[in-house]
């Protein structure tokens, strides 16, 4: 539409108003119509934008993991809504300061914390491009090339993790709604085997569906029992140690105290405090013999199938019924992306049916992402994966893998350097669990020690990093994820937590 139309519409649209209301309106020759405004704003905005992504890119490797005083300059956003706005340029100039006096550096090299990647340079061009685009990917109409790049993604992903072709796949936010889609289709999956849809009837007045696993649990699979309606406190963990270790013994002989009844068996491929995995083989092989649809929680730790360093860890997958994987960890894509992948679509298209007379028949042949998932309102995630795969390929992201494996083994290194840096477990992969023990304190001791330790780097801001525990043990769990992160980022990180930790005596 050319300008003198659109002026020509809203002219209209307001002359139109005012004849309903039986009042006449005189028009604010100074005043321009929306279209108009925000035509021109978007014009002002690309300069703007341009130097401002220029920037931020470029600073990513020196900026702060944490800003000292966030709390302080974040006092500056509390103000009433504003009646008439003070347009796009400011805003964006807000925007940006508030970003460089309050935000985390968290694409950065020195962030360590929960597992968090950065973005491969053609993961962020295309995720910037899917925002330009405003792409939908609910169904094919709306967005062709959306919903068939990620329907191609899926494809290369199962592809690089060797999971069989056959496998169902959709872009979720994360691993949590990854593991959503696992778990829906194995609560479906188990009320068909009672004789009924829990889709349609729900699960009043039903038997406890059984869940079954390690101690390794991740606290997304038990937020996703809860959303389920199966509950945290009926998920059965088999330990043999205070680290939650599987103990198989165990899990077999309640597997034979079902007698046939159907359960559900969650593998934990890569637990987050040291990256140890369940025994996935014989977990599977359990399961197999036994009435059990066998889930694999692999946020992090399937991306162990790329590298031959470490793909034994993960041996047997390919035999699940579903299996999670998060994006924003290892594949460096940008938030928020994860993945599920399911045996059976027919699962998922009944646990997350979504039919109105205008939305595209279940019968269609083209393809409707939103009613196999969760998510009906998506946005192109696909755009990033896409883009990275292609990009790089299946060598390009064995290197990111392998890249972080060896910062892991270096970091390892360093902390055997230190005197008073102390591993607290085997380093398998990407995460080095380690403390500070100066020596001479009880464990009890040693702890508060962490723990005040843990705050003050967080409170320092160098590095992002934060404490967790290993059976009674409070630890640092520094996860290297990130294709930026250098050999001497985290030499540096250990001299900060001995100096640091000394300051904490």
């Amino acid at each position: 539409m050319s300008e003198l139309e659109d002026r020509k519409q809203e002219n209209s649209e307001s002359s139109n108003a005012a004849d309903r209301s039986g009042t006449a309106s005189a028009p604010d020759i100074g005043e321009k119509p929306i279209g108009k405004q925000f035509r021109d704003e978007i014009e002002n905005l690309i300069g703007q934008l341009q130097t401002a992504l220029a920037d931020t890119i470029r600073g990513m490797d020196e900026r702060p993991a944490l800003t000292l005083g966030a709390e302080a300059a974040l006092e500056s956003l509390k103000e009433p809504l504003p009646d008439e706005g003070c347009g796009a340029k400011k805003s964006i100039e807000k925007l940006l300061e508030m970003n460089d006096r309050a935000a985390a550096n968290t694409g950065g090299p020195k962030c360590f914390h929960f597992i968090i990647g950065g973005n491969t340079p053609a993961a962020m061009a295309a995720d910037i491009l899917a925002t330009a685009f405003e792409t939908v990917t609910y169904t094919w109409v709306i967005s062709p090339v959306g919903v068939q790049m990620e329907l191609q993604a899926l494809d290369w992903l199962k592809e690089l993790f060797g999971l069989p072709a056959s496998m169902s796949g959709i872009m979720v936010t994360g691993a949590t709604m990854a593991n959503f889609v696992g778990m829906a289709s194995a609560r479906q999956w188990w009320g068909e085997q009672h004789g009924f849809d829990v889709s349609e009837q729900g699960m009043s007045g039903k038997p406890q569906m059984p869940v079954l696993t390690s101690g390794f649990i991740h606290a997304s699979s038990l937020k996703v029992l809860a959303l389920l309606g199966v509950g945290r406190g009926n998920v059965q963990q088999f330990c043999r140690d205070d680290f939650g270790r599987l103990d198989i013994d165990a899990m077999q002989r309640a597997l034979e105290g079902l007698n046939g009844q159907p359960a559900l068996v969650i593998v934990n491929a890569g637990e987050v405090n040291s990256g140890e995995f369940d025994p996935v083989s014989d977990m599977i092989k359990l399961a197999r013999k036994h009435n059990c649809w066998v889930h694999v929680d692999g946020a992090f730790g399937l991306f162990a199938r790329i590298s031959p360093r470490i793909a034994h860890f993960a041996d047997g997958v390919e035999l699940a019924d579903s299996i999670t994987v998060d994006g924003h960890k290892w594949l460096n894509v940008p938030f928020d992306s994860g993945y599920a992948f399911v045996r059976d679509q027919g699962l998922m298209t009944r646990a997350f049916r979504y039919s109105a007379d205008y939305l595209p028949a279940a019968d269609n042949p083209r393809p409707t992402m939103g009613a196999i998932g969760p998510e009906s309102s998506r946005r192109a995630r696909s755009f990033a994966v896409w883009a990275t795969l292609k990009a790089y390929g299946r060598q390009g992201h064995r290197k990111i893998v392998e890249h972080c494996l060896d910062i892991a083994q270096h970091f390892a290194a360093q902390v055997s350097l230190h005197d008073s840096l102390e591993l607290m477990a085997e380093v398998r992969m990407n995460i080095v669990a380690f403390r500070f023990n100066p020596g001479g304190l009880s464990e009890q001791q040693l702890n508060e020690l962490n723990q005040r330790l843990g705050e003050l780097v967080l409170a320092d801001g160098r590095f992002l990093a934060g404490t967790s525990r290993i059976g009674e043990s409070t630890i640092f769990r520094p996860a290297f994820s990130n294709w930026r992160t250098r050999k001497q980022d985290v030499e540096e990180f250990a001299s900060v937590v001995v100096e640091l930790g000394r300051r904490a005596l």
